[in-house]
């Protein structure tokens, strides 16, 4: 029910194509940092359950960062290919996602290691989660509306937009 109410806020706001990707990398999100937990067999209780939460809205805000981000450089850019303007996209959020991520993952660190036993397996699954987080914003969120049919508002596609998924499939 989660996933669908965030599909559909940011299908509202922004497109059915930036919905799908925001509710593909937050699926990728919560299911990586599960699965870390039973990979390391490692314990999961309430604290985890709250830390996977916590990444889930941590993801979400860097996810909509990047798209927001994307849909002004659609407009900016209307000539480029889509692949470029995800690409300058990205590559203009990439300081802020790091720094936020790298300062988040300091106060995380610092509850794993000074915590002890109660905050551990909270902060462990808030570090791995922010790791995996910014990764599926950058690399899978952004990339799928590349990949996904239709077309985005603001963008005027070129001849090599229109070729683009044909020589793909």
């Amino acid at each position: 029910v989660t996933f669908l109410a965030i599909a559909i806020y940011v299908w509202f706001r922004f497109e059915w194509q930036f919905a799908v990707g925001t509710v593909a990398a937050l699926v990728h999100d919560v299911l990586v940092t599960v699965g870390i937990f039973a990979l390391f067999q490692l314990k999961f209780d309430l604290t985890i359950v709250a830390g996977v939460l916590t990444v889930a809205g941590y993801s979400i805000n860097d996810t909509v960062v990047v798209y927001d981000r994307i849909r002004e450089m659609l407009k900016k850019y209307k000539k480029l290919p889509i692949t470029q303007v995800i690409d300058i996209s990205i590559t203009s959020t990439l300081s802020r996602t790091l720094i936020t991520s790298l300062a988040t993952m300091l106060a995380a660190a610092s509850m794993a290691f000074l915590g002890g036993p109660v905050l551990f397996g909270f902060a462990i699954s808030i570090v791995f989660g922010i790791i995996i987080g910014t990764y599926s914003s950058i690399f899978v969120a952004a990339p799928m509306l590349i990949h996904l049919p239709g077309r985005l508002p603001g963008y005027k596609y070129t001849a090599t937009d229109a070729a683009a998924p044909k020589a793909a499939s």
